[in-house]
């Protein structure tokens, strides 16, 4: 947003908080549908009971979204994003903590500026906090597990959100439904019919919901939002009004309760009952995660408006509406259901429409974290590769992953066949969102202490008054364990053996490479022995090495004596940041001696940026090695310096000192022949592919490189070196790439052998390929190469 227009920012504010109604606060609106009728009929005794659970409500719902979340949580957005992974990132940038390797090294080969994935921790302050925390390993893995913990929960509560609040809602369907049938049905039927109405109408409509809901993902945030916004804004002044009605003709006593002196009588009189009371209460908040892990999609600013403003005190006025409804209501037949609050039957039908739709906006709410934590684990190589659509040009934070969206489908339809039950599957939300909750309470604890400076007794009291409440609320759930509670325990392990095994083959994986990569000077000064012969053209070798040679290419050089006239390394590095600026984008650097013309670049990019998306990427890495060629002179630093300083560029621009591209029409044209070599097992090398044997036409948008017009003044080996970069690049262009097998090694324990092995399926069965670059399978060389861990 433009900061120098406040009319237009309080203008987009507005527009944006429009459009989280029908997305962010869809779960925090449709809560009322569960939270009381997850409660077991019988299980409340008194209407005084009833008014301590909604100072439960009422003091559950200030603390936890309002004040921790609202007021401090949003406050620790790492540049606009959130989420347990963007608490990490912080971490990884204020304390020496990082475990993954693509947030790693990078750092080492900057020269003229700070690198943005360096921890900062440089000048600031020393205190004990950081010190403990960087000099034990275990607090490191502690930590990513942490966040990974958190990540589960929100991808856990994608699924299971879904499926209790339309089968909630389906559930009101299926009682109008019943008073429908009760009406036209003869007495003897009446039993049979409506016995039959509520066991086989609401999971079958539910299904059918769901599909259609997450048939709606691929629209994006923007037209979800703006769709899905008027439903909720018409759901919650149906609820509230009827919630102030009831507050007038039930029980005006209700308002009293929101003194915590109700709550303490409430604990006074604490059993095992009470303990599982509390587990349905907790629901009231579900939702409030997708506050700080949707931040992406939108702004602080709107997020909080909208909470403080609207949502906070109409939920206030709905559960207080009912719970003075129940408390008059105590013993009638369906009376914790909210469309029993109704008073006009009529308008209970009404109700019911309504709630199928407000419900299938509530899972928005989760559905768009589940993409959000999905693209930030990906990019840290903490999720397997699929597919990213980012839906919008100018919030980059609104994604869409397909493969996700339709497992996340297929889980929620399966827990709604499997457990048709509100309260079973109630159980299981309260547990994922107590256990996420923690977490964001622990890292930003952590947070408050290295990023924001505070004291140690500032971090000590946010870790103990929030999560006391919420390891409350956890323990209340772990009574019901086996009433519903397990199923999460099933959707947590499936979710994190995906991310554990694809962290844990991608670090294996990163240091198997850096182990047994090679000197630059096995290539500079040996190759000549070896009778290693330049061909024309330009050849990309891509992996995940920053210095050195790495094993598979020096494994082909090895059999097949042969590299082209110019080569480029290239390295694709995350940093623990959503963004990485364009002028900051790339390391370029020299690798051995001028003459030999080998080249070294490091693409460094956000984990919500897309810089592998892009059509021109192989010319945008052309563009800025001239750039560097160029500048290359004035930096004696980096001109006598050894392999591994580099100089930073950014997207070239064409009046830059270095090539200046000229675009011309698209046309067919026949890449070079390459090979597509994979080793076995045995270390050789296997014949061409047929499929590499002759040219294939490849339509390609053609791009020419010429010399600036002030090229004349430049010195004569400048220049001389630009030209054989054009004079490559018009020869054509090939691309190596390494492709691994991983292994387990003998005698490794069952632990390990399971990781590996979930990882190569996962590997073999990526939706995306590990560069994609639109690279033409013509011009593509894989060179296997086995990975013993």
């Amino acid at each position: 947003m433009d900061q120098s227009n406040p009319k237009d920012t309080w203008m987009q504010t507005l527009i944006l908080s429009f459009q989280s109604l029908g997305v962010i606060y869809g779960r925090l609106s449709t809560a009322p549908l569960y939270v009381l009728g997850s409660i077991e009929p019988g299980d409340i005794s008194s209407s005084d009971e009833m008014r301590e659970l909604f100072s439960f409500i009422f003091w559950t719902l200030t603390i936890i979204p309002l004040l921790k979340y609202a007021f401090i949580v949003l406050k620790a957005d790492d540049d606009g994003e959130g989420g347990p992974f963007s608490l990490y990132s912080l971490l990884c940038r204020h304390a020496t903590v990082g475990l993954i390797p693509s947030s790693r090294g990078s750092s080492k080969n900057m020269t003229h500026e700070e690198d943005i994935s360096s921890a900062p921790s440089k000048g600031r302050p020393e205190n004990k906090a950081r010190r403990a925390i960087e000099k034990y390993k275990s607090i490191h893995y502690l930590l990513l597990l942490l966040a990974l913990l958190g990540a589960c929960m929100i991808l856990c509560d994608a699924v299971l959100t879904p499926a209790i609040s339309v089968l909630s809602a389906t559930s009101g369907l299926g009682r109008s439904l019943v008073k429908i049938s009760k009406v036209f049905s003869s007495d003897k039927t009446k039993d049979h019919v409506a016995d039959a109405l509520r066991k086989y109408v609401p999971t079958p409509v539910a299904c059918a919901i769901l599909v259609c809901l997450f048939t709606l993902q691929h629209h994006g945030t923007k037209r979800i939002g703006c769709f899905f916004a008027p439903i909720v804004i018409t759901w919650l002044i149906f609820i509230s009004g009827f919630g102030l009605y009831n507050i007038i003709h039930c029980d005006t006593e209700i308002l009293r309760a929101v003194s915590p002196v109700y709550m303490l009588r409430f604990m006074k009189k604490i059993n095992l009952r009470h303990w599982k009371l509390l587990s349905s209460i907790v629901l009231c908040i579900a939702g409030t995660e997708a506050m700080f892990a949707d931040l992406g999609h939108f702004s602080k600013k709107s997020i909080k408006i909208t909470f403080i403003c609207f949502i906070y005190p109409v939920l206030l006025l709905t559960y207080a509406g009912q719970a003075a409804f129940v408390s008059k209501n105590l013993h009638a037949e369906g009376a914790y259901h909210l469309s029993e609050s109704i008073p006009n039957k009529s308008l209970q039908h009404v109700f019911a429409v309504l709630s199928l739709f407000a419900s299938a906006v509530g899972s928005q709410a989760t559905i768009t974290a589940g993409f959000s934590i999905i693209h930030q684990c990906q990019a840290l190589n903490c999720f397997p590769r699929v597919k990213v659509v980012h839906t919008s040009d100018k919030i980059f934070g609104q994604v869409y992953v397909p493969d996700a969206n339709w497992l996340f489908m297929i889980l929620s339809i399966a827990f709604t066949i499997g457990l048709h039950d509100v309260s079973q599957l109630g159980k299981a939300t309260g547990m994922a969102i107590t256990s996420g909750f923690l977490v964001t309470t622990c890292l930003m604890s952590l947070v408050i202490a290295l990023y924001w400076e505070k004291s140690l007794f500032a971090s000590v009291c946010f870790l103990l008054f929030f999560g006391s409440i919420e390891a409350m609320y956890l323990s209340t759930t772990l009574t019901s364990f086996f009433h519903g509670a397990w199923c999460l325990i099933i959707l947590f392990l499936f979710f994190m053996t995906i991310m554990t095994s694809w962290h844990y083959g991608t670090l294996k994986k990163y240091e198997f490479d850096v182990e047994n990569k090679v000197s630059i000077e096995w290539l500079t000064d040996y190759s000549p022995g070896l009778g290693v012969s330049r061909v024309p053209g330009i050849g990309f070798v891509y992996s995940d090495v920053e210095m050195g040679i790495p094993a598979f290419f020096s494994h082909f050089i090895t059999n097949i004596p042969a590299f082209h006239q110019v080569l480029i390394f290239v390295s694709f590095k995350c940093s623990p940041v959503p963004y990485v600026p364009a002028n900051r984008r790339y390391l370029i650097g020299r690798v051995g001696p001028k003459e030999y013309k080998i080249y070294r670049c490091i693409v460094r990019y956000g984990y919500h940026d897309n810089v592998r998306d892009t059509d021109d990427f192989e010319d945008q890495i052309i563009s800025s090695i001239g750039e560097f060629i160029a500048r290359e002179e004035d930096d004696y630093e980096a001109l006598n310096s050894p392999e591994g300083r580099m100089i930073v560029l950014g997207t070239p621009l064409n009046d830059g000192n270095g090539l200046i591209t000229v675009a011309e029409m698209s046309s067919s044209e026949y890449a070079p022949t390459s090979f597509a070599a994979s080793e076995s097992r045995r270390g050789l090398l296997d014949a061409p592919s047929s499929s590499g044997s002759s040219p294939l036409p490849v339509n390609k948008k053609r791009v020419r490189f010429m010399l600036p017009p002030k090229s004349p003044r430049m010195r004569a080996a400048v220049r001389q070196e630009l030209e054989d970069i054009i004079d490559a690049r018009e020869s054509g262009t090939a691309y190596f790439l390494g492709q691994s097998h991983l292994l387990a090694r003998n005698g490794s324990n069952m632990l390990k052998k399971l990781l590996i092995m979930t990882y190569v399926f996962l590997d073999k069965n990526s939706r995306e390929a590990p560069v994609a670059l639109n690279i033409p399978n013509a011009a593509l060389l894989e060179v296997g190469t086995v990975y013993t861990i």
